[in-house]
């Protein structure tokens, strides 16, 4: 059994590498978006990339450049969603465990981090944010590359990888549902919603290039080999708590087992046609809520246990 220490900074390092990689990619969608569409509104726009994060909006005044919410978003330390700060957060728990993970994880993570300090914000924003943001998607891809080829694949490594799948749940979900909430008509919106999601190329080799919403919904909730898939990312949150429940006795993992298949079963059974006809915002809004349900219980199991749990282990 992990310590409980070493289960929070894994679990927290791998969230918020995918927070900060999920709202570089969508940030970036947003922004091509908003110089390809010159007719929205860019304050409405990213407004509602804000929604999406499940940020706090800036509270702006009137006629102030409404892509301080964008900057915000990127760069703003005191923002909890932001990139820098999701950034420095994986890093400093990161260094919590660095006797726990590899020193090339680490050297990766530190790299972009001191490149991120040491660079001036200003410069990044009036030159070309968009090199920002792709470096930072970059980095994460790279990062869990090296998590795989270079880590143990034991309990920490499961947890890892669980912690990941739980955040991309909660983010694809979050954004699945302002996005139906909205009622976005226009095609490039809809095709700005797939390459969020790193979906478009894939979506388009199974249903071709025509976006009917429906498809869509049913390709980013219900395909079971697409990685941004709400059913792949509930499958491998199962997997991975299987997994990291072997080295504990049953009755103490039966609460998490029973959790992480209820999910898996929620989103693997539920035909596209029931989804559509109850609404696809109570659906996303019943996932969000399971998710949480399993993090809860991911802490109460392998991070916040009392100490006569671990000695009867």
């Amino acid at each position: 059994m992990m310590l409980s220490r070493v289960a929070d900074s894994l679990y927290w390092m791998a969230r918020y590498i995918e927070r900060a990689e999920h709202t570089a990619r969508l940030i970036t969608v947003h922004w091509n978006l908003m110089l390809d569409q010159g007719s929205t509104e860019p304050r409405e726009r990213w407004e509602r990339v804000a929604r999406m994060l499940d940020a706090p909006n800036p509270d702006l005044p009137p006629g102030d450049d409404p892509l301080t919410i964008a900057r915000a978003l990127i760069f703003d330390v005191d923002n909890r969603s932001s990139i820098v700060n999701s950034i420095m957060a994986a890093r400093e728990n990161a260094q919590q465990v660095r006797e726990q993970i590899s020193s090339e994880m680490w050297e990766t993570l530190n790299r972009v981090y001191h490149t991120m300090r040491q660079s001036n914000l200003d410069d990044f924003w009036s030159a070309e944010p968009l090199d920002f943001l792709r470096s930072v998607v970059e980095s994460a891809h790279l990062f869990m590359g090296i998590t795989d080829s270079t880590m143990r694949h034991g309990d920490g490594w499961h947890l890892i990888h669980t912690a990941r799948h739980v955040e991309r749940a909660c983010a694809l979900s979050q954004m699945l549902r302002v996005h139906y909430k909205d009622q976005v008509d226009d095609p490039l919106e809809w095709a700005g919603l797939l390459r969020g999601s790193t979906a478009f190329e894939a979506y388009c080799k199974v249903y071709t290039a025509e976006l009917r919403p429906q498809s869509i919904a049913e390709f980013l909730i219900l395909d079971a080999d697409f990685p941004h898939s709400l059913r792949f990312c509930a499958l491998r949150i199962a997997r991975g708590l299987k997994e990291i429940g072997r080295s504990l006795p049953a009755h103490k993992t039966m609460r998490i087992a029973r959790l992480s298949g209820r999910f898996q079963a929620h989103v693997e059974f539920t035909p596209i046609g029931e989804v559509l006809s109850a609404g696809v915002q109570d659906f996303l809004t019943g996932v969000i809520r399971q998710c949480l349900e399993i993090h809860k219980e991911i802490y109460h199991v392998y991070i916040s246990y009392p100490v006569e749990a671990a000695i009867e282990t």
